[in-house]
């Protein structure tokens, strides 16, 4: 009997292990992983009302400024939250960080296109070199506009 359950559990091993299309098992689950987290984001961030994001969207669940269109339409809430620590800082922390000029404008704007670490902590933010200097400048104003 013991043999049974021996054999049946290496079965289940190696038919587990052997679905590996990609050939490197690693790589392939962790980005599977990322993956669905990503997906699983966008769908909590779909199922949010207006009234969570504090003052993002309007009621209508439409972004009301266009940084927040685009920090709505970017990966920006797999990290960042509004009002509170996520993997990286608020928006409202960076907000009370800065003041609104145009060097640190550029110098935020050129954090979100190049990436950048050591400001707020280990963990580096991602590069987002798809995002316009003039898109990520947009950006960085709506996040400095929510000083209080």
């Amino acid at each position: 009997m013991k043999k049974t359950f021996i054999i049946f559990g290496l079965s289940l091993v190696i038919a587990a292990c052997g679905n590996n299309k990609s050939g490197n098992g690693s790589t392939a689950d962790s980005t599977s992983a990322a993956n669905k987290t990503a997906v699983a984001t966008s769908s909590d961030a779909a199922q949010d009302t207006a009234a969570s994001h504090n003052g993002t969207e309007k009621a209508g669940g439409t972004p009301s400024s266009p940084g927040a269109q685009l920090i709505a339409s970017s990966d920006c809430s797999t990290c960042h939250k509004e009002q509170e620590k996520l993997v990286g800082p608020a928006f409202a922390d960076i907000a009370k960080k800065y003041t609104s000029s145009d060097a640190v404008i550029d110098t935020l704007a050129s954090k979100i296109i190049n990436g950048g670490s050591g400001n707020w902590g280990t963990v580096p933010m991602a590069a987002h070199a798809s995002i316009s200097k003039d898109d990520a400048r947009t950006m960085v104003k709506y996040i400095l506009s929510l000083k209080k």
